[in-house]
């Protein structure tokens, strides 16, 4: 399964400090229970690159919105 694949699998995805001072990015599904630990620096990089990934979204639906007029 690539990124641009579509999935039924659902998830729920859970983000906070730990008492370690590490963030933790924890996804829990049917058959996945998985704790990511990250220092704070690759959180903000994370952080960053959610960011950037969702600005190419919004711009890609918009491009879709505007050539289906």
């Amino acid at each position: 399964m690539g990124i641009n694949s579509e999935s039924d699998i659902s998830a729920n995805l859970q983000i906070g400090p730990t008492t370690a001072g590490m963030v933790r990015i924890y996804v829990a599904g049917e058959g996945v229970d998985l704790p990511l630990d990250f220092d704070p620096e690759e959180a903000e990089e994370i952080a960053d690159e959610l960011r950037s990934a969702a600005q190419a979204a919004r711009k890609m639906a918009e491009s879709a919105k505007g050539k289906k007029r």
